[in-house]
């Protein structure tokens, strides 16, 4: 008999018994349409229990077994350094081509849209953690969240974090231009310094934040932004609200959002809305309605093929704010911490902006561990 080195043995149980803990776990994973297909929350799959950046070792497993058309390699990637060090990192890289229904010309450009570095120092192995999410590219180094967590129970229900960090708000969607995204000003751009009080039980997940409510800027009132989520997760279903209040002086903008994830075979269905309120404006009180629907259709493992529809619409009576976005997305992920995708978004909106009317299409590559 042939012999295996010890090291392929241990990785091989390593990544088989992370899997099974992952598959074997109640409902506490990558982006929101893979949890909602998975019936899992966001701690299932991430060091961060609200989600998003750093993968803990069910995730990376998760990224190795079951999202890739096929395996290379004997040996499993599980992030751990050691069991009080955890590294990760992010890099997409795109191609992109813009038509204009009318105004500029026809533009075609490569970038590095993103290159993020994540570290997770476990002071205390399963109590208490320093974070850090680092941006590398494009442009300058910049930091977006450095915080510590602490879970405030042996069984990890309760947590605090303090620091800089994203706030908890509607789905954690990678696409910071969606709507309900980019409208809300809460997404994976803008990160607030606060600290956040956190719940995970059973098949409920809440986050409590209050923050300067600038962005990341430096603080020039009193005023403080407060978010408020929540989650009730099943094995086919998901259904949550959230709330933030932003105080910055004479401005005040008010915030809530339902949103939703429900399985049916073998699509995965997302939806947003949300309800956003600026009082205060010079111009007099201005509210909109964001919508997100997306389904996602997994017709063989490794590919998903993702459709949405995106709305904003006025409530106060500014016609020319009303704007529709569809897009169709194709993702491949050939083999372990590799995706591929491509799609063509369509905008439709106020006439005189060409920004609001124009095709997109893009290549991505996005390279993760």
């Amino acid at each position: 008999m042939a012999r295996i080195n010890n090291s392929v043995i241990a990785g091989r149980f390593i990544g088989a018994t992370a899997f099974l803990w992952l598959a074997a776990s109640p409902p506490l994973a990558a982006e929101p349409y893979l949890a909602a297909r998975e019936g899992l929350k966001c701690a299932a799959c991430h060091v961060n229990p609200a989600g998003g950046g750093l993968r803990n070792s069910a995730g990376n497993a998760y990224a190795q077994n079951v999202m890739p058309a096929r395996h290379l390699g004997e040996e499993q990637w599980l992030g751990e350094v050691n069991r009080f060090i955890a590294i990760g990192g992010n890099l997409r890289s795109n191609a992109t081509y813009v038509d204009y229904e009318e105004g500029p010309d026809e533009d075609l450009a490569f970038d590095v849209d993103e290159l993020r570095v994540y570290l997770d120092v476990r002071v205390i192995p399963d109590r208490l953690s320093l974070y850090v999410d680092q941006q590398l590219a494009p442009d300058a180094s910049r930091n977006l969240e450095a915080y510590a967590r602490l879970w405030l129970d042996a069984s990890n229900r309760f947590y605090l974090k303090a620091g800089q960090m994203f706030l908890p708000f509607g789905l954690r969607l990678e696409d910071d231009t969606a709507f309900v995204r980019e409208i809300s000003g809460i997404n994976f751009d803008t990160p607030d310094d606060g600290v956040e009080f956190g719940l995970e039980s059973g098949p409920w997940s809440a986050q409590l934040a209050v923050s300067n409510g600038t962005g990341g800027g430096g603080e020039t009132n009193a005023g403080k932004q407060w978010s408020l989520r929540g989650e009730h997760v099943r094995t086919r279903w998901r259904l949550g609200a959230s709330y933030n209040f932003n105080d910055a002086g004479d401005i005040e903008r008010h915030m809530g959002a339902v949103h939703a994830g429900l399985r049916t075979g073998p699509v995965t269905w997302l939806a947003e809305f949300d309800f956003i309120e600026d009082r205060g404006l010079p111009g007099g009180t201005i509210s909109r309605w964001v919508g997100l629907l997306e389904g996602n259709w997994e017709p063989r493992r490794g590919h998903n093929l993702k459709a949405t529809a995106e709305a904003i619409e006025p409530a106060s009576g500014f016609e020319a704010d009303t704007q529709e976005r569809y897009s169709l997305v194709y993702e491949y992920a050939a083999i372990q911490f590799l995706q591929l995708r491509g799609g063509a978004r369509f905008y439709d909106g106020d006439p005189a902006d060409p920004q609001q009317n124009r095709e997109f299409y893009f290549l991505e590559l996005h390279g993760f561990f």
